[in-house]
This record gives C-alpha cells, sequence and structure tokens, in this order.
C-alpha cells in the first residue's frame, strides 16, 4: 500500500506530530472536529430521511413511482458531483472551504422541503441536497487524511466514521419525538433539522482548521480534472477504484434489506423505521475497532472481509432458519460492513495520491462506487419485481461472490511505496 505524509499541509502538520510524538493512541484534534460536524449534521439528515418517504406518499400524496424516481435522485445524484467537489478542494488547498459550501447547501435545503408540494420542485431540493453531500464528502475524507499520520488513518477513520453514525442514531430518535409530541409533525420535523445543520456548519467554521496552500513538490501534477483522472495510471489507485466499483455493483441499498428482514419476520410498519438503528448501532461500535485492526494487519484484508460479513447477511436472508436472533445477526453484520469498508476504503486510498490531488483522488474512487451501488439497487428491484425476493436476493449473493474474487484478484501491492505530496 502506498504511504503519502503530509508535507505542504500547514494546517495538519501540528496535528500528526501530536499522534507521531505523543501516544500511538491519539487521535488528531481535527478528526474530533470533524467528527463532531459530522454527528451534528447526520442527526439533521437522518430526521428528514427517517420521515421523507411517509410525508411524500401520505402527505403529500405522490404515488410509489415518484417517491422511486425521488428516491434515485436522492441517492445517485451525489455521485455526478464528487469530482468536481474534490477538484476544487485541490485547487489552493480550499478543503475547508468547499466542505462549508457542501454543508451549508444541504442545511438551506432543509426549510425549502415546508415549501415544496409537486414532484419538480421536491426533485430540485433533494438535488442541492445531494449536491451539498457530493460536494463535501471528498474534501471532508480529504481533511482528515491529512491531519493524522499514515499509519493511523485506518484508526482516524473509524473514528470518525463512528461519531457520524452516532448522528445516524440519534436523528430517526429524534424525529420519532417530535412527531409524536408536535401537532404539526412534519413541519417541526424540517424546521429543527434546519436549526441543527445550521449548528453543524458553525462547528466546522469554528473548530476545524483551514489547510493552507505552499509550494508543491517540482514534479507534483496541478489540480485538475484531467490529472485526477490521470491517476488511474497508478496502478494501487486503478485496482482500488475497480474493486470498489466491481464491489459496489453486487451491494443492494440498505432499504432492500430492511424489507427483506421485514417480509422474512413480519415486522409491522410502525416498528419498520427501527431497523435502520441496528446497523447503525453495529456500526458505531466496530468502526473503530476495525479501523485500528486495519492499520495492524492490512486495510485491504479488513475490506474485503467486510464484503464477506455482507455475504453472510445475504446467507442468513436467504436461509429458512426462523429465529428471534435472527435480526439481531443480520443486522450486526450489515453494520459490520459498513464499519470494516466505509472508513477503511477511503484510508487505504488516501495512501495511493498525492497531498495536492488527496481531494480528486479520494473523489474518483468514492464515484466508482456510487455510481456502482445505485445501479445495483435499479437492477435489484427490477430483478424483485420479476423474480421475486429471495430470487433477486441470491443472484445479488452470487454477483458478490463473483465479484470479490475479482477484488481479490485486483489487490494492490504489498510492497509499500510512498506517494509524493
Amino acid at each position: 500500500m502506498y504511504v503519502a505524509d503530509s508535507r505542504g499541509t500547514p494546517a495538519a502538520a501540528p496535528d500528526a506530530a501530536r499522534i507521531t510524538s505523543g501516544r500511538r493512541s491519539a487521535v488528531a484534534p481535527t478528526v474530533f472536529a470533524l467528527g463532531t460536524v459530522s454527528l451534528i449534521t447526520d442527526v439533521s439528515s437522518e430526521m428528514v430521511t427517517a420521515v421523507l418517504p411517509l410525508y411524500l406518499v401520505t402527505g403529500l400524496g405522490l404515488s410509489p413511482l415518484g417517491f422511486g424516481l425521488l428516491d434515485g435522485v436522492y441517492n445517485g445524484f451525489s455521485a455526478l458531483v464528487r469530482l468536481l467537489g474534490g477538484h476544487l478542494a485541490d485547487r489552493g488547498g480550499r478543503h475547508k472551504t468547499v466542505a462549508v459550501l457542501g454543508y451549508g447547501l444541504s442545511a438551506l435545503c432543509k426549510p425549502l422541503l415546508l415549501l415544496a408540494s409537486s414532484l419538480p420542485v421536491i426533485g430540485a431540493v433533494l438535488a442541492a441536497d445531494r449536491t451539498g453531500k457530493g460536494l463535501r464528502t471528498a474534501p471532508r475524507d480529504a481533511l482528515i487524511s491529512l491531519a493524522c499520520a499514515p499509519e493511523s488513518r485506518g484508526r482516524a477513520f473509524g473514528v470518525h466514521r463512528a461519531m457520524d453514525t452516532a448522528g445516524a442514531l440519534l436523528g430517526p430518535l429524534t424525529a420519532f419525538l417530535i412527531l409524536r409530541q408536535a401537532a404539526d409533525g412534519y413541519d417541526a420535523v424540517f424546521t429543527v433539522s434546519f436549526c441543527v445543520a445550521a449548528v453543524g456548519v458553525l462547528v466546522l467554521l469554528l473548530f476545524v482548521p483551514s489547510r493552507t496552500a505552499t509550494a508543491p513538490a517540482p514534479d507534483a501534477p496541478r489540480p485538475s480534472l484531467k490529472a485526477a483522472l490521470a491517476l488511474l495510471r497508478e496502478r494501487t489507485v486503478r485496482h482500488l477504484t475497480l474493486a470498489a466499483l466491481l464491489l459496489g455493483l453486487a451491494t443492494v441499498s440498505d432499504s432492500f434489506v430492511y424489507l427483506l428482514l421485514q417480509h422474512r419476520l413480519g415486522v409491522p410498519d410502525r416498528w419498520f423505521a427501527l431497523l435502520p438503528l441496528g446497523t447503525a448501532a453495529a456500526f458505531l461500535l466496530l468502526a473503530v475497532p476495525l479501523g485500528r485492526l486495519a492499520d495492524k494487519v492490512g486495510r485491504w484484508q479488513v475490506f474485503l472481509g467486510g464484503h464477506v460479513a455482507l455475504l453472510l447477511a445475504y446467507g442468513l436472508l436467504l436461509t429458512g432458519w426462523q429465529s428471534p436472533a435472527l435480526p439481531f445477526l443480520t443486522l450486526a453484520l450489515h453494520g459490520g460492513f459498513y464499519a470494516a469498508t466505509d472508513g477503511v476504503l477511503m484510508a487505504a486510498a488516501a495512501g495511493s495520491v498525492p497531498a495536492g490531488l488527496r481531494s480528486s483522488g479520494l473523489a474518483l474512487i468514492q464515484t466508482g462506487q456510487a455510481a456502482a451501488r445505485f445501479v445495483c439497487s435499479i437492477a435489484f428491484g427490477a430483478a424483485w419485481t420479476a423474480w421475486g425476493d429471495r430470487t433477486a436476493l441470491g443472484t445479488a449473493a452470487t454477483a458478490l461472490t463473483a465479484c470479490a474474487v475479482g477484488a481479490f484478484l485486483l489487490r494492490p501491492s504489498t510492497s509499500p511505496k510512498e506517494a509524493r505530496p
């Protein structure tokens, strides 16, 4: 795996110095600050996500087809702007600026949902919200990677993802309590969500240091979309991107996993919204331990192991086993999959690209993975409609097995080489 240092990153250098000179278990303050921002923002976004289907279908009377189109916009649009966000962040080292723009845009979309009442307007608001997410994701992950020592990146991303997931746990619970107490529940949820998101932007502005640019190395590539795409010529980046894309093609949407569980167990509709909390709880508990394990035994091994956990979750749903433990085991494996892959992939990728193209390189891998998962969700939904849920899941499990073998063959070289800043 390639290892990149943080030279040419003044704001990150003090954090990295504290890590290397102090206790090995120390995590950079920048990582905690960004984790706090993500925690607060996820409380806001998951409040909306938890009530959006009911609001659109029962509150505004949209058809299931209309909601399906909006769901596609909501989950697929951010993939289109991630490369743009990474490119803008790398130009002049504006990681924090682009992150603030992304978080701010998503925050402003929350109150606009109060005014939207037609499919085109709601689609435009959700597209703007996903644009904000697409803009901020790669710069945020670049800031994390630049703020810590290379050998502790897995743990740093694990800490961030754990804090992020804590927000994902609190968001639906907050929305649930608001809907129980407020007479005009949906309006109250969107209003509180906006206020919470604004606090997250404020924390980002006040507590996350800016990365100021310095003179690049003489042979360092100038940040551009062309330079970002040229990273694919590097064997490790190319293999990471292809592996993430390949495995993404067999990773079905979380919503389908929860629907399959509901069908197997007959979960009442009123309890359906609590199923994602099981995944989030497992993610929260396992993100840091698996991040530390990835730093010790290898990030690629843990990343592939996460997909084995997902395959086991598919297997449990395919069996005829009836037990009260089934939902707990399935959701634990599902959360373990995210804990072993989400931050670990970014930690592995961060060492493969120079600091001057860090955001662009991470965005390149994220874009391929997000687009592949979007395609998989559409294909899985079509297969479910045509053949039934068990046949569709069996096909997905077979595809995941084949893709995991292909990704194993694409594993990066074990001889490390340091990426130039």
